[in-house]
């Protein structure tokens, strides 16, 4: 399992610079720097999350790739999810058509529904069509990624009749995932499309996921579909020590926290559940050998073929979030693929 895929993902949360958080634009360029770093380091994967919240720079993840795809040789470029269902699925194929061609086809589009639902009622979508937007979406979606002309006819979208849509990729076919955030149904929505599987794990022992990794495997012979790659993404943070690591990443990761638990019911973040979490759950926290570690486990664990730690979690300093990817890069992935080959 050494030849794990590696990836590191963003929300493009609002860091610290002199102990002031930076504006939109600039926390935009250093997720733009940051990528530059990895790609030059050797990870595998940069995925770049859509949100419509002011916590947030990043609501087009596909613009931020397109930047980042003219600095960068190597690092594959995905969004961490795009949000689907309140987009259109023509308008996302052709954006990500567009940064594979700019990238020389290292574009990887993930969808999903989203964690949050600001985009609804912004781009003019009614909550109550939650599940039809996705479905309907989907099944149009993939039925572009055969590059062919398309006859598609549904409620949500106007109708198509031998549409072509450009531009079409070098390779012939863009690479698209479906994330999940623990749903059974998703997950065998994701089967019945032939599609690798992407799971968001932000809390709790990550082996509560085994059974649904096995319920895709066994959704796709089902269905007739080749296997394909599971991942996951986590959050997380690395610092030079443990400690550091803790001390940077808890208050600013409680902030955040304790503002969305406070929109959806939660108790604010007690430090002993922070620990816990680090120790048993699903925060990747402390220094590249403990994060190492802890992520190799992980992925033995599972059985998956990738891992994206998300390295951003409220408003760390921006040389601390620098300095986790420049860990990650050139101490994290390699122990961790040291430790998966033993």
């Amino acid at each position: 399992m050494s030849d794990v895929i590696l990836g590191l993902g963003t929300f493009g949360d609002l860091p610290r610079w002199g102990g002031v958080p930076l504006s939109h634009a600039a926390a935009i360029r250093r997720v733009v720097e940051e990528a530059v770093v990895a790609d030059q380091l050797g990870v595998d994967v940069i995925a770049l999350g859509e949100h419509h919240r002011p916590d947030y720079a990043i609501s087009t993840p596909e613009t931020v790739l397109a930047g980042i795809a003219t600095r960068t040789s190597r690092i594959r470029l995905a969004s961490g999810v795009t949000v689907l269902s309140s987009d259109d699925p023509v308008r996302v194929f052709q954006r990500f058509a567009t940064v594979d061609a700019l990238s020389s086809g290292r574009a990887q589009v993930i969808l999903g529904r989203g964690s949050f639902t600001e985009s609804f009622p912004l781009f003019g979508y009614d909550l109550t069509d939650y599940d039809v937007l996705f479905e309907e979406k989907l099944e149009l979606f993939v039925r572009l990624l055969d590059e062919k002309p398309v006859t598609w006819d549904g409620t949500t979208r106007a109708a198509l009749v031998e549409a072509d849509v450009f531009p079409k990729t070098e390779s012939g076919r863009l690479d698209a995932w479906i994330g999940v955030g623990g749903s059974p149904q998703s997950v065998v929505r994701a089967a019945s499309y032939g599609l690798p599987l992407m799971i968001a794990i932000i809390g709790g022992s990550p082996t509560r996921f085994v059974q649904l990794i096995e319920l895709y495997r066994r959704a796709s012979e089902q269905f007739g579909k080749v296997a394909r790659p599971v991942g996951v993404h986590s959050p997380g943070f690395v610092a030079e020590t443990d400690q550091e690591a803790l001390e940077l990443f808890y208050p600013t990761y409680k902030e955040i926290r304790d503002r969305i638990g406070a929109e959806r019911g939660w108790p604010p973040l007690r430090h002993a559940d922070f620990v816990a979490e680090v120790e048993h759950g699903s925060l990747y926290v402390g220094a590249p050998k403990t994060v190492a570690r802890k992520i190799a486990g992980t992925v033995k664990a599972l059985g998956v073929g990738r891992f994206d730690l998300v390295y951003s979690a409220g408003a760390q300093s921006a040389d601390a979030r620098m300095r986790a990817v420049e860990l990650f890069g050139s101490q994290v992935a390699p122990l961790v693929r040291d430790m998966l080959a033993d």
